[in-house]
């Protein structure tokens, strides 16, 4: 990788911190304040609430330490050209109250922002605005987000372009891949967890808010399937990260993370194919016209079952024996205990449940072992895509449950989470296209189970295993809808119900999906 200085230079608008303004030559210095944090954070209190992606609603923000900053363009002053700050800041938060209202201990999260800045707003960009800031080098000036502005979203694209690196950010490219300039660049507005800009309708841009240190699954793991030879996968054009090792002070809190000193990973680059659909409007575009899916799911779960496969020839591979799996079965038991206190009804069913994860805790003492490997981590029918032209599938999306640690979306599971994940969307798509209590949910989990089964062995030949994964997916779901949408408590507890009264014996799955934000799931389109 070579070093390349900015694509565009100008006099700043009044400098940033002179440790802010990173070199290509060497990696930034700590950033010092200088006053652009200071002057920041009134702005920032307010406006990173409002944020689809920020995950720290509800709990007020204590205050704000500067990571890196970054001119990725600098502003002339009295013109109208925009400029382009990369920030990296923590945000310290109150916790969430512990068991019996007891206090928490606070958050301190990384976040990643790319902010524009100008003399003068124009109108269509209102919508984007973050504020004037009152002191620091941006006094005065508008300071926005700046994946909204079309200028500014091609900067980011064009040093993605030419890799190399500038301060803390490095900037890399596929080996042989030749990425063209002047794609117009078109920002996402459905994003959850994360940004996304579409450029040209060629590649499109994930760009991860909350960050930490590691490699992000959503670059290995695709990079890995590449490698495998899997085409299942769309394979990363470019991508770039921050290296913080040459700061001083820690890169993240210490106890937070086993990763810490490793670049932190904040964008990544892929195809994007205009006109596929993901799986969740195909699901309930057949349910709307009462459509089998049965064929379509059958396709869907070998699919996905090539994908496990790469991954398991890709990297490597470990056993669930006895004490692996008895802290797994008690990590489910703790989620269900947890999850019980908080919704009331799910207590009825809570001794029931908790056998689920005994029968597998009790096969690990009678010497029953599973293999475990890496994983999709958040497989729901959203994070496929069908296109239209041959009706191929592909999985997108390898985060993981961004509310999960680095570390834990990293760890090798069994496939049968995977799985589990999928055959509870198809029932939350039933929920949702009004076919729930029919035999649509309950043909396209077989389908499904059928299609991995000409790959790898038939999911539900591990009744007791994918009835653990189940279950913990089912409590989930009734925690996150009795939080944030009670109207929709009703779909998991279904599921519950049915999983209380399912016998061991019986492998026939029963549940439902779309992963962490219930029945809307992010669209994606990178294949």
């Amino acid at each position: 990788m070579s070093d390349a200085a900015p694509s565009r230079r100008g006099a700043p608008p009044g400098p940033l911190p002179s440790a802010a303004r990173a070199t290509a030559a060497r990696p930034a210095a700590p950033p010092a304040d200088g006053g652009l944090l200071g002057s920041l954070a009134p702005l920032l209190s307010e406006w990173l609430p409002r944020q689809r992606w920020f995950a720290g609603k509800g709990r007020p923000i204590t205050g704000f330490t500067l990571v890196a900053a970054t001119e990725l363009l600098p502003a002339p002053t009295g013109g109208t050209t925009p400029g382009l700050v990369h920030l990296l800041i923590r945000a310290q938060q109150l916790g969430s109250p512990g068991p019996g209202g007891a206090p928490a201990h606070g958050t301190d999260d990384c976040y990643q922002l790319l902010l524009g800045v100008q003399d003068v707003l124009p109108p269509q960009l209102a919508p984007a605005l973050i504020g004037r800031p009152a002191g620091g080098p941006l006094h005065g000036r508008v300071v926005y987000e700046a994946l909204a502005d079309p200028r500014l979203a091609a900067v980011v694209l064009e040093r993605l372009r030419l890799p190399g690196r500038l301060g803390p950010l490095r900037f890399a490219r596929e080996e042989g891949t030749v990425i063209a300039a002047g794609l117009a660049p078109r920002l996402l507005g459905s994003e959850q967890s994360n940004s996304s800009v579409v450029y040209g309708e060629t590649y499109i841009l994930k760009l991860f808010r909350r960050v930490c240190p590691g490699t992000n699954p959503d670059l290995e793991l695709p990079r890995a399937l590449a490698g495998a030879g899997c085409r299942r996968v769309p394979t990363p054009a470019a991508w770039f990260e921050a290296d913080l090792s040459g700061l001083s002070g820690p890169a993240e809190p210490a106890g937070l993370s086993d990763t810490a000193g490793e670049p932190m990973t904040l964008g990544v680059l892929q195809p994007f194919l205009p006109g596929s659909a993901d799986g969740w409007q195909l699901a309930l575009g057949a349910l709307a016209v009462r459509a089998d899916f049965t064929a379509s799911a059958r396709a869907l779960g070998h699919a996905t079952a090539e994908v496990h496969g790469a991954l398991a020839e890709a990297l490597p591979t470990v056993v669930l024996r006895r004490p692996q799996l008895e802290r797994l079965a008690g990590a489910m038991t703790q989620r269900l205990d947890a999850a019980a206190d908080a919704v009331p009804a799910l207590r009825p069913y809570r001794a029931a449940l908790r056998g689920a994860y005994e029968e597998l805790a009790a096969l690990g003492r009678a010497g029953r072992t599973w293999s475990a490997q890496r994983i999709h981590g958040d497989l729901h029918l959203g994070q496929t895509l069908r296109t239209a032209s041959d009706g191929r599938w592909s999985l997108i999306d390898f985060e993981g449950e961004p509310a999960r640690p680095l570390a834990e979306r990293r760890r090798p599971q069994p496939v049968a989470r995977d799985i589990a994940g999928m055959l509870r969307s198809f029932d939350y798509a039933a929920a949702v296209g009004r076919a729930a209590g029919t035999a649509w949910s309950d043909r396209a989990r077989a389908a499904f189970c059928e299609g991995y089964a000409t790959v790898h062995d038939d999911p539900r030949e591990e009744p007791r295993l994918l009835r653990a994964h189940e279950t913990d997916k089912a409590v989930y779901e009734v925690l996150y809808e009795a939080r944030h949408r009670p109207d929709w408590l009703p779909v998991p507890m279904a599921a519950i119900r049915r999983l209380a009264e399912l016998p061991a014996e019986d492998g026939t799955p029963t549940g439902p999906s779309p992963g962490g934000d219930g029945l809307r799931p992010e669209p994606r389109n990178p294949v």
